[in-house]
């Protein structure tokens, strides 16, 4: 945990740097090369021979994704149709992604000797991330620029909260394994004290950055989900 304090004191005042600071072009420039850090990730998972191999699908996609979806102010502010589009796909791919990994290792004998299906896997995950923030990143731009710059933070802030909240809370209380074939350490305990930190985080982060929700359970259900899937 020391290591991960430390970096993320380094990584976190850069990351605020670049969400506040980048004109919108250079920070849909970073956010695809941190994807693309992704997908040199995920060709470890992939059964090709070499990993450069093992990127080309991922890489492909997220690449032919930035040619084809419109990402100008005026698109990104109007949420276009192919943004709906790609949220909706992330959105069903992270239900079943959820349900594959509590039932795993029965659910992996759906996928284990399937490359397409490994390769499949990194573009419903990898595409849909790039987009998500680049979208939220350009909502409200032609009024406030940092509108978006606000919603990518308050994003970061939940699952930093989610992630602090459920180590200590499982460190702490822990006793009943959440996914022991997955993750052995994670535990209900922490998962709730995971949900418990990114509540309040996420009421303190909508009050000073005035992101207004149409109510208060609205915002609990964005950040139960946001916590889920990061947990």
């Amino acid at each position: 945990m020391k290591q991960r304090i430390i970096t993320a004191l380094i990584l976190a005042p850069l990351v605020v740097w670049g969400i506040f600071s980048l004109p919108l072009l250079w920070f849909i420039g970073l956010v695809s090369a941190i994807t693309m850090i992704g997908v040199w990730e995920w060709a470890q998972f992939t059964q090709n021979q070499s990993r450069i191999l093992g990127m080309i699908p991922t890489g492909a996609a997220v690449a032919l994704s930035l040619l084809v979806v419109p990402f100008d102010v005026i698109s990104l502010n109007t949420v276009a149709p192919s943004h709906i589009a790609i949220l909706g796909v992330g959105f069903g791919w992270w239900i079943i992604a959820s349900a594959l990994a509590m039932t795993y290792p029965k659910s992996s004998s759906l996928w284990d000797g399937s490359n397409l299906l490994r390769h499949a896997f990194g573009i419903l995950t990898l595409v849909p991330f790039l987009w998500s923030i680049v979208i939220l990143r350009g909502q409200h731009y032609h009024i406030d620029a940092y509108y978006g710059s606000k919603l990518v933070l308050f994003v970061c802030l939940i699952v930093w909260a989610a992630d602090s909240g459920a180590y200590f809370a499982g460190k702490s209380f822990g006793k009943r394994k959440m996914a022991p074939n997955v993750s052995p350490n994670k535990t209900i305990e922490g998962l709730l004290g995971g949900i418990a930190a990114a509540l309040i985080v996420a009421w303190g982060a909508s009050v000073i950055f005035d992101i207004q929700f149409t109510s208060f359970a609205a915002m609990a259900i964005i950040t139960l989900a946001t916590v889920v899937i990061s947990v």
